[in-house]
């Protein structure tokens, strides 16, 4: 079991980079990410390296109106209230599940 089984992770910028490599890590550990990108094509690039444990959403972290179907996506998926807290440079985001 991995340190994160059971939590949901949330990546924004999750398609490259530092926020890619988190998701992965996130995974990993056992966590459900959602991972964030503009791009289609990348984010689903992505969702495919990183394999398991991930579903890839469209949108711009900087649009609140993104962010609100985000945030109601991952209550549909998840069926949960979440709590956030920041973690690697406010681009990556952890969510517990309550």
């Amino acid at each position: 079991m991995g340190r994160l089984e059971g939590k949901i992770a949330l990546v924004t910028g999750g398609n490259s980079g530092i926020g890619l490599a988190s998701a992965k890590r996130f995974a990993n550990e056992g966590a459900y990410v959602f991972i964030t990108g503009r791009r289609d094509r990348e984010l689903a690039a992505a969702v495919k390296e990183i394999g398991r444990n991930v579903m890839g959403v469209q949108g711009d972290a900087s649009n609140c109106g993104d962010l609100d179907r985000l945030f109601a996506q991952i209550k549909r998926e998840k069926g949960s209230s979440t709590s956030c807290s920041p973690t690697r440079a406010l681009r990556s985001w952890l969510l517990w599940a309550t």
